[in-house]
């Protein structure tokens, strides 16, 4: 189930139960009356669990990177802390924005969910726009017929893996960033691994890359380990209503999901 619906729902409950304890409850203790021991208990919650709630989903929200197609910008195991409200205030549950405060721009890390499974959350960087006409041509990022500078520097590790990948800096607008290539890797999209959806017909493919308009309230995500990332080459574009928000910040690093195991604060800080 949801987090957010759990959060939600365990919020509701213990408010029913705080407003009838304060209201209605502690009168009948004071003359004697006792109430069953879970309305005093679970009405004790509220004041803690409703901060939680409106935290999580107004403004900040901890998420845990699971896969390495965030190289080298993010690696597995890292904690990072995303900005809910910087692409508007959304109804909880519901994903419904209501009050527009901004759009995602060009080089955003962005956190969504899945649009082939909104259940599960994803990360990548946004390449394109509504509109935008975005190429990925032989390893080569173009964005509405401008070719995206890169410049090539030394080549990197994945740690625990062994695995080396040729490391470029790449810029988009003013935000500039590290992204990998595999020098083995075919540069385009094998057949096999594409699948459909509502906008196939807004991409072609060939056996150099993926060229793609995007459709507007649609969004063009790839991720910085190019050539280790199932993205919107492969599974189409983010609609809007699928946002959660901007990653800005990691907060920790753990080698396991049980803590203390391979707890690190070295990677602490913004990323970008």
């Amino acid at each position: 189930m949801d987090f957010a619906l759990i959060l939600f729902v365990l919020s509701v409950l213990s408010g029913v139960l705080w407003f009838y304890d304060v209201f209605k409850a502690r009168k009948r203790r004071t003359k004697g009356t006792p109430d069953p021991w879970w309305v005093e208990y679970g009405a004790s919650f509220f004041p803690v669990i409703l901060p939680i709630f409106m935290l999580r989903s107004f403004w900040i929200e901890p998420f845990r990177i699971p896969s390495g197609s965030m190289y080298p910008t993010l690696q597995v195991g890292d904690f990072i802390l995303v900005n809910k409200y910087a692409y508007g205030v959304r109804l909880p549950v519901l994903n419904k924005k209501v009050i527009e405060v901004g759009q995602p721009q060009r080089g955003d890390v962005m956190v969504f969910r899945y649009p082939l499974d909104p259940s599960q959350d994803y990360i990548k960087r946004v390449i394109g726009l509504p509109g935008d006409r975005v190429e990925y041509i032989n390893k080569r990022l173009t964005i509405n017929g401008q070719v995206v500078p890169v410049k090539q520097e030394a080549d990197y590790l994945i740690p625990n893996t062994l695995d080396v990948f040729q490391r470029f800096e790449e810029q988009i607008g003013d935000k500039p960033h590290s992204v990998l290539n595999h020098r083995d890797a075919q540069a385009f999209i094998p057949e096999y691994q594409l699948l459909r959806h509502a906008y196939s017909g807004n991409c072609n493919y060939s056996g150099s890359g993926v060229s793609c308009t995007v459709p507007e309230g649609h969004y063009f995500v790839m991720g910085d380990n190019r050539d280790a990332s199932a993205d919107s080459r492969v599974w189409g574009f983010v609609p809007d209503q699928n946002i959660v928000g901007r990653a800005f910040f990691i907060w920790c690093h753990a080698d396991s999901m049980i803590p203390p195991a391979g707890i690190s604060f070295s990677r602490i800080g913004r990323f970008n």
